[in-house]
């Protein structure tokens, strides 16, 4: 081949290669919006204009640095007052039930580290850090399961299945997508394993739950008007008074409380919160969709992420602060249920989880999806070590852990299905997911079907309940505390 030729057939090959990269790459992007799952925080200085940005959400270039400040015990409004003004600060909210906790908004332009610092130095200050954004991050894709499948099911013979038939003792729902929800009932299909779910059809012939019961999903929201989920969408009941907050002002709270726009509608526009709200309380056996691990229960929706995934670790914050109000109100809020995270630990997300603790509420969180070890590698809020926190991790339909999902042998406490998961979506639709994220709203749902029967136990005794009727896996050996999957039958007594 002369030198011409030579070099014309290599420009060729090169431009088939960079085509052909193009057009995997469009796919990819086409199939991402199907997994959800947190990334790392990023650190930014952040202000709020909600209204400015509502086309694409963005949340750069923000107009003022904010910070999170835990006062010492004692400390008057008055004085935290006083000391904003003299350091030219604006006072934005003080958490009524997070004990001590302000936000502060710098008006001088500092960087929100620096700002921090400034109250750290003070004597009246416990701590100061920076509010910081979280975003939702794909987990992964279709050609991830269909691997996985190969590769577990070749492991047949070293991870045998628990086989439970279609129609042992269990009770199945008339919800048109019920057979694509492998994760309650798995007969094998799409090359699953059989018995490899969480026993919901037996668990269901003791309980499908209880309306009495309230389950909390922080997130982007939820979509209230869902065909399969008004029904379990939770209202205030007229007896109680709307939401008033001393710094924030007062909101007709009818289905929960958006603390990312700042108002009393939680109206999902992202899709992520809509799903796991799905997961946890679709309507069982009414013809529609699908059916939640609990078909009757109250679905709390709270919104701090908004249409592009983004929140701050403040507006998480203040819908936890939402929910400790709404319990101490008489509401029976018993779960909160957080599909996100990141690997910037935060003294007062953590302090404010402690806070849902002391109020009797579990909250389960999503290991994350970064294929890494937590307990080397830490992901909040999943690993803060608090006895209300119960960490994630995700299966596939083969009772192996999701490739993309977090480990740790003693920061993550128990798996449950997690890869292509069906739910809910927005606009009466269905959509198929995967990630922590999914897994999370599975745990959830099993821990409200315990309470449904068992009402008074305590947050501890509910946490140990879920932990100690696992079936073991030996897939997970080494990555997870419990070593197993949640059983929805075996928690509620039901087998």
């Amino acid at each position: 081949m002369n030198r011409q030729n030579f070099f014309g057939h290599l420009a060729l090959a090169a431009a088939v290669v960079i085509l052909a990269a193009f057009i995997g790459q469009m796919r990819r992007m086409e199939r991402s919006h199907a997994t959800f799952e947190s990334r790392t925080t990023i650190v930014v200085p952040h202000g709020h204009d909600h209204d400015a940005d509502e086309a694409d959400d963005a949340e750069s270039e923000p107009e003022d640095s904010e910070v999170i400040v835990r006062f010492r015990s004692g400390t008057s409004r008055a004085t935290i007052e006083r000391i904003t003004e003299q350091l030219n600060d604006r006072l934005l909210d003080r958490f009524e039930f997070i004990n001590n906790q302000a936000v502060i908004a710098d008006e001088d332009g500092l960087a929100p580290e620096t700002v921090a610092a400034e109250y750290r130095g003070l004597a009246e200050v416990e701590y100061a850090e920076p509010n910081s954004v979280i975003e939702l991050d794909p987990a992964g894709d279709e050609g991830d399961f269909e691997e996985m499948a190969r590769v577990s099911n070749d492991d047949d013979d070293d991870d045998p299945p628990v086989v439970r038939h279609p129609g042992d003792g269990g009770a199945q729902p008339n919800d048109p997508l019920f057979k694509e929800q492998w994760s309650l009932l798995n007969t094998g299909q799409r090359a699953g394993k059989s018995g490899a779910d969480v026993c919901a059809t037996r668990a269901w012939t003791k309980t499908k739950g209880s309306r009495k019961l309230v389950v909390a999903v922080i997130d982007t929201g939820v979509d209230y008007n869902h065909q399969d989920l008004r029904t379990n969408i939770w209202t205030r009941p007229a007896s109680l008074a709307p939401y008033s907050d001393e710094d924030l002002g007062d909101f007709d709270d009818l289905h929960g409380f958006d603390a990312a726009d700042n108002d009393g509608d939680p109206m999902d526009d992202n899709g992520h919160g809509t799903h796991c709200a799905g997961i946890i309380g679709a309507e069982g056996d009414n013809s529609d969709g699908i059916a939640g691990v609990n078909w009757e229960v109250e679905i709390m929706p709270l919104k701090f992420l908004g249409r592009s995934g983004s929140g701050t670790t403040k507006d998480a914050i203040e819908c936890i602060n939402y929910v400790v109000a709404r319990k101490k109100a008489g509401v029976n809020v018993r779960i909160i249920s957080a599909s996100w995270g990141s690997t910037a630990r935060s003294r007062a997300l953590g302090d404010a989880i402690k806070r849902a603790g002391d109020e009797g509420i579990l909250f389960i969180a999503a290991a994350g999806n970064s294929s890494t070890n937590n307990d080397t590698r830490p992901h909040y809020p999943s690993n803060y070590d608090l006895p209300n926190v119960l960490s994630v991790a995700a299966l596939t339909r083969n009772d192996v852990l999701a490739r993309f999902s977090n480990f740790g042998a003693k920061t993550v406490h128990i798996a449950a299905p997690g890869a292509e998961i069906m739910s809910t979506w927005p606009g009466n639709q269905y959509e198929e997911h995967s990630g922590t994220s999914m897994a999370t709203p599975v745990v959830s749902g099993v821990a409200a079907l315990i309470l449904s029967v068992n009402p008074d136990l305590s947050v501890t005794d509910l946490r140990q309940r879920l932990l100690d009727t696992v079936d073991k896996l030996p897939a997970l050996d080494g990555k997870v505390s419990s070593g197993g999957r949640v059983n929805a039958a075996r928690a509620v007594r039901a087998e």
